[in-house]
């Protein structure tokens, strides 16, 4: 089933979620939020959730002293922050919680967020499998888009920096559907290429060239149907196929192509345990570690 989307109206972003933990990379996430906040003229919350640490849950008679440094630092932290966003139409907002995800949820269903934007580590390995993801539970579970900023991530050059090259992923499921409407609808507002991705599995040892041309015409003319032909874009989008694991050929071809944005379509968390039983990780998870640019993740 081809994917064909309706020509996309602006983006509106009224309101965008920072969620911070005062790391490094949420301090790049917070530069990427100022700047996408000024260029939709958004108003900018920022949110930290004070979890408690092991030490918290040992100090015993002392958890109470333990409980009160965590909230003066938290304190000295989203000062900074409002410092950053200092211009802007702000708040900002500490909750204290056994978990981010659960006081996140109730913060969404609050009030009305247009794009969640924060920092990950990336762990990986068995610190992922110890500690998790806060990022990925985010991305998975939220319908909201999310703007994910990884470790590998560069500051913007200037708050006032648009995207040029935006990188579109597919593998032409549902799932990117509704991602393809946002890459879209980026690449107008910033004026910027706009590349269409799709990986083939790579070729297998004995089967002609001639039908792997034809997997490679047949994907660059669902490509080239992915957006309406009437879509007001910058200039021609720029299809591309390439051979071998999505995760790996998504960071080479957003390396290449000088990519400063990748939208990707994502699964929830519903059908994240089917995904890890045929996939050694997680693609947008992976990605999101990797690049040297933002990751936008839509949940199909």
């Amino acid at each position: 089933m081809e994917i064909t989307l309706p020509v996309s109206k602006r983006i509106a972003l009224k309101n965008i979620l920072f969620l911070t933990d005062f790391s490094d990379p949420s301090g790049t996430a917070l530069q990427y939020a100022t700047m996408m906040a000024r260029a939709y003229d958004s108003k900018v919350t920022a949110l930290h959730v004070v979890v408690p640490s092991i030490y918290t849950y040992m100090a015993g008679e002392m958890s109470a002293s333990v409980l009160d440094a965590e909230d003066d630092t938290a304190q000295k932290e989203m000062g900074r922050v409002q410092a950053e966003l200092a211009g802007l139409p702000n708040e900002v907002i500490i909750r204290r919680d056994t978990a981010v995800w659960p006081s996140l949820a109730k913060f969404l269903h609050e009030q009305e967020i247009d794009l969640i934007v924060l920092g990950t580590h990336g762990r990986t390995g068995l610190k992922k499998v110890i500690f998790g993801s806060t990022a990925e539970e985010v991305f998975r579970r939220t319908t909201i888009p999310v703007l994910t900023v990884g470790p590998a991530v560069r500051r913007p050059a200037h708050s006032g920096a648009q995207f040029q090259c935006v990188l579109f992923a597919t593998d032409f499921n549902s799932v990117s559907n509704v991602a393809a409407s946002y890459a879209m609808s980026l690449a107008q507002e910033n004026q910027s290429r706009l590349v269409l991705l799709h990986v083939l599995p790579t070729p297998k040892l004995g089967k002609s060239n001639r039908s792997v041309a034809l997997s490679v015409a047949e994907a660059l003319h669902r490509l080239q149907d992915v957006l309406p032909r009437d879509a007001e874009l910058w200039c021609r989008p720029e299809p591309v196929v390439e051979h071998g694991k999505p995760g790996d050929q998504i960071l080479a071809t957003a390396e290449r192509r000088g990519a400063d944005l990748i939208v990707l379509g994502v699964r929830g968390m519903d059908s994240l345990a089917e995904l890890a039983a045929r996939t050694d990780r997680a693609i947008a998870y992976e990605v999101i570690v990797h690049a040297s640019c933002p990751v936008l993740t839509l949940r199909g």
